[in-house]
Formats: structure tokens, C-alpha cells, sequence
């Protein structure tokens, strides 16, 4: 079982109704038709605001953001964000409030005393110090039903066991640099932690995995003779770096990933199955995966190596857009990549180690930066990077919480339908982004406008994308319609597939 985050309503209208969330995800609580749970839209509680606050749930952890309510959200009777009066819900600035962590116990209330939330977090029991989750057998025979001691698996207690007999059990040390690490909550993380001070030094962690390959480790064969040129991209999850085999001189980019949430055995696993997926796709418009692995508390990918940077490198030199002719070759590209991502058969493995078929690969984060240019200038290919790892690494539960800042790059490029759900992760979701990455390669801004110090959430949610004529004058009015069409999100995605929206710019530029 894993963990679980239950929200019951112990006060309001919908008092005793509960809601369990187990997987990474978002929910809005409001008045409007797109919030779930949704508050009656009636005199008796128009001191709900339509869109009230947000909630991320990624188990064990849950997070609230006020949206500048009319009358705040309250967190255990303290209100954590609100708008002036008089203030409209466009003049708010949002940067000054807090997100809130909550914890299992915790009390949510929209509006003083009403529609309260009680928050209650179930942990799976786990062995106390791998973290691998146990049957209850196992739990049963350690401490009896119903007892809340620590316990452990049968490889863990053979370990304690032998280290009673050779002196105290050692202490936790960084997986990367060795460093002392005061004591962590092992019932969520491995024994493979890594310092604060590796963990912003990527660099560091790349290069202690070069040098473990270099000494033989077996789970780094991949990486072996290989060394670090130049960072060549940084993200929230990871960096990536040029690297160069030393015998062959062959170049690849090497990314590194760091864990967020909680990096259970049972989590990076999950993580490498789902790896699994993304290698088997083959397409000259998708960066081919090579090898993957995990090693002292580290996630490593060798990837193909696209030597002309980025389309989002690739507008700064031009004043911030491209011709027309040039960006719609891109993109056409970049769909059939996306075609083939979205309808390939795959085979996927499940955690008992048989195989199940599935159907296509959802991106969930496309955007300039990650549509790579190689082969030559004058016949340049598009290759769609890093496709299907932040999916994955957020279906694994290892990409943590976000914080508004951190997912502002991605924000620009969402529908609405990501932010209702975050987990929502139809092929449509993929095809608007390569919209609004088009529109930004031939206008050199995003489809709607984030003014300093808004909730980006709240942008995507309520206001519609700015027609592309708006923006650039010169755009062909039957281009124009296509994309402007593309960008619709409510109540659907205009486009619902890649090749849907391919036909039809092909159609618009003949």
C-alpha cells in the first residue's frame, strides 16, 4: 500500500465527504465548474472565491496555495493569503504568498470557520532502514498486529544483526563525497543520500560517477571512459554535460537527476521500468536514449549528443523570433516525433517483472529548450529531448513538490486541463505546448501574459491565449487561424493529436 493523503470535509456543505489521493497530482477548491472538490455556487458561500486556492499532492506530502482569495485560506485558524478589499483578483501580487506544507493532522478551512478540511497522511509501514515496504506477515511476526515499533526486512535485520556483534551501526554518510549526515527518516529515503552541499553541486555528483565507473563499479559499465567537457543545461531536476569517451572520442550528453520526493526502493524502480519505455522509442525526431542507471543516490542518462543547442538558443541571436518558413520546418519535425511518441506500441515492465503493452509515451513538458537541433545548418534536424523522464520521474513519486518559481519555464507552455489535474497527461496536452512553442519561435513571447508578481497558475486558469495576430501582424491569417485554434483549452484542446495539428498547418501554408 503506498502512502496516502486523505482530505475529509468536517465542515460545510459537504460535510463527511472524503477524497484519497495516492499519486502525484493537483487539485482547485472553488466555486467554478473546474474545481474539485467543487463548493456550491450560491449566496451562502460567496465568501469562497471561484478559484480559492490550490492544492499539490504528491504522498506523503501536501501543499496550499492561496489563489488572493476574497476572505484567505486558513491553515489551523491562521490565514495564510488573501486580497485587499476592494482589491480585484488581477491587481493581487502573489508573490508575497506563502506556500504551506501541510501535516497529517492539519486543518484547512476556506474562509474563516468555513469548509473545513482535516488533513490525514497514512504511511505504508516500512522496513526502517531500506525503506522497501513490507507485507504483513513480515510486520506481524516482528511485532505482533497492531504495534507501532520500527521494523525491518529480512536482509535488514540479518544486517543489524551482524553489525551488533561488530560494534554500533555505522553512521549515514553522503553516497557522493563521504560527508557525515545527521540521522534521516528511513522509512522514505534508501541509505543512498546525498549532502545539501552535492546536491547544489551537480557537477560534483557527475564527476564522482565518472570516477566510480573509471574504478570498475559494475552499475556504471555505461559511463565508463568518459569525462566531462562543459555544462551544456540545468534544470529543477537535474543537469546535463558534454562528455567525451576518451578512446573513442565519441560525445554524448550526460544527465544527472537527484531525487526529490521520497526515494524508496520500490520508487527508483518504478523510475527504471518506466525507463524502460522511453529507450525502446527510435525516431530520427526524438533524441535516442542510451543507457540509465542509478549509483550513489544519483539517476544518470548518456543521451545523444544534438551539437546546434536548442530552438530556445536559437531565437536569442535572432531579436527574439524566427521567419515564418524557418519555425513552421521545426515544428513540422518536431510532430512527427511527437506522432510517433503518442502512437507507438511498447512494451512495459510491471513491478512483478512480466511485460504489458502499452500505448505511446506522453512528453508533459515540451517547450523550446527541449526541441534539440542537430545534423548541419543548412539541414538541420529536430529532435525532441528528454522525452518521457519528467513523466516518469513524477509517476515514481520522486519529483517532489514544486514551488511557483521552479515551474514557471513549464507553466507557460500548459493548458488549463494540466492545471485542473496535474496528472493529466493526454497526447493533447503535448501537441497545445508545441503550439504555444511555435507561436514563441514566431513571436518571441508566450501565448498569454505573466505579469510580474502573478500566480502563473491562476493566468493559465483564467485567461485565454492572445490571438498570434496580436503579437505579429504579419502572420498569414489562414497560419494564424490554425494556431490560434491549437490553443484553445476550454473546454477542450483544439487539437488532439499531433498529426491533426500538422494537417492542418500543412494545409495553411500550401
Amino acid at each position: 500500500m503506498p502512502a496516502k493523503v486523505i482530505l475529509t470535509i468536517t465542515r460545510g456543505p459537504l460535510s463527511g465527504q472524503t477524497f484519497s489521493f495516492e499519486e502525484h497530482t493537483t487539485r482547485l477548491l472553488g466555486r467554478d465548474t473546474d474545481c474539485d472538490p467543487r463548493l456550491p455556487d450560491d449566496q451562502d458561500h460567496r465568501t469562497i472565491s471561484r478559484h480559492h486556492c490550490l492544492l499539490e499532492i504528491n504522498p506523503p506530502a501536501i501543499r496550499v496555495r492561496d489563489f488572493g482569495s476574497r476572505n484567505g485560506t486558513f491553515v489551523n485558524g491562521t490565514k495564510i493569503g488573501s486580497r485587499q478589499p476592494n482589491q480585484r483578483p488581477e491587481e493581487v501580487d502573489h508573490s508575497s504568498f506563502p506556500e504551506v506544507d501541510l501535516q497529517d493532522g492539519d486543518t484547512l478551512a476556506l474562509a474563516p470557520d468555513h469548509t473545513v478540511f482535516q488533513v490525514q497522511i497514512a504511511f505504508p509501514r516500512c522496513c526502517a532502514d531500506c525503506g522497501r515496504e513490507l507485507d504483513e506477515a513480515e510486520i506481524t511476526t516482528q511485532v505482533g498486529n497492531g504495534a507501532s515499533g520500527e521494523v525491518w526486512c529480512a536482509t535488514c535485520r540479518e544486517i543489524r544483526e551482524q553489525q551488533k556483534q561488530q560494534g554500533p551501526l555505522k553512521p549515514w554518510r553522503c553516497a557522493s563525497c563521504g560527508e557525515t549526515l545527521p540521522p534521516v527518516t528511513s522509512a522514505h529515503q534508501t541509505r543512498e543520500v546525498v549532502c545539501a552541499a552535492c546536491r547544489a553541486n551537480p557537477q560534483r555528483l557527475a564527476q564522482h560517477l565518472l570516477a566510480q565507473a573509471a574504478q570498475g563499479q559494475e552499475s556504471l559499465c555505461d559511463i565508463q571512459g568518459y569525462t566531462l567537457l562543459r555544462e551544456i543545461g540545468r534544470g529543477g531536476m537535474g543537469a546535463v554535460y558534454l562528455a567525451r569517451h576518451e578512446d573513442t572520442g565519441e560525445q554524448v550528453a550526460l544527465k544527472v537527476m537527484l531525487p526529490k520526493g521520497k526515494a524508496t526502493e520500490q520508487a527508483i524502480a518504478a523510475f527504471l521500468r518506466e525507463i524502460e519505455v522511453t529507450y525502446a522509442l527510435q525516431h530520427r525526431n526524438l533524441v535516442k536514449l542510451r543507457a540509465w542507471g542509478y549509483a550513489a543516490g544519483v539517476f544518470f542518462f548518456t543521451l545523444d549528443y544534438c551539437t546546434s543547442g536548442s530552438l530556445h538558443d536559437r531565437l536569442r541571436p535572432r531579436g527574439g523570433s524566427l521567419p515564418i518558413d524557418e519555425a513552421y520546418g521545426y515544428i513540422l519535425q518536431a510532430l512527427d516525433g511527437l506522432h510517433y511518441a503518442h502512437t507507438a506500441s511498447l512494451q512495459a515492465r510491471q513491478a512483478d517483472g512480466t511485460m504489458r503493452l502499452v500505448t505511446g509515451v506522453v512528453h508533459r513538458d515540451i517547450k523550446p529548450a527541449n526541441l534539440l537541433l542537430a545534423g548541419s545548418d543548412h539541414v538541420p534536424v529536430v529532435k525532441v529531448g528528454d522525452f518521457g523522464i519528467a513523466k516518469a520521474f513524477e509517476l515514481a513519486g520522486l519529483s517532489g513538490m514544486t514551488r511557483t518559481g521552479d515551474i514557471f519555464g513549464t507553466v507557460r507552455y500548459m493548458p488549463q486541463q494540466s492545471v485542473i489535474d496535474f496528472k493529466y497527461a493526454r497526447p493533447a496536452v503535448d501537441v497545445w505546448a508545441m503550439a504555444a512553442t511555435l507561436y514563441e519561435l514566431l513571436t518571441g513571447t508566450v501565448p498569454r501574459d505573466f505579469p510580474p508578481g502573478c500566480e502563473p497558475f491562476l493566468v493559465v486558469l483564467r485567461q485565454k491565449a492572445v490571438p498570434i495576430c496580436q503579437r505579429n501582424p504579419k502572420i498569414p491569417p489562414r497560419l494564424a487561424e490554425v494556431i490560434d485554434h491549437a490553443l484553445h483549452d476550454r473546454p477542450a484542446i483544439g487539437y488532439q493529436t499531433a498529426m491533426e495539428f500538422k494537417r492542418a498547418l500543412e494545409g495553411a501554408m500550401s
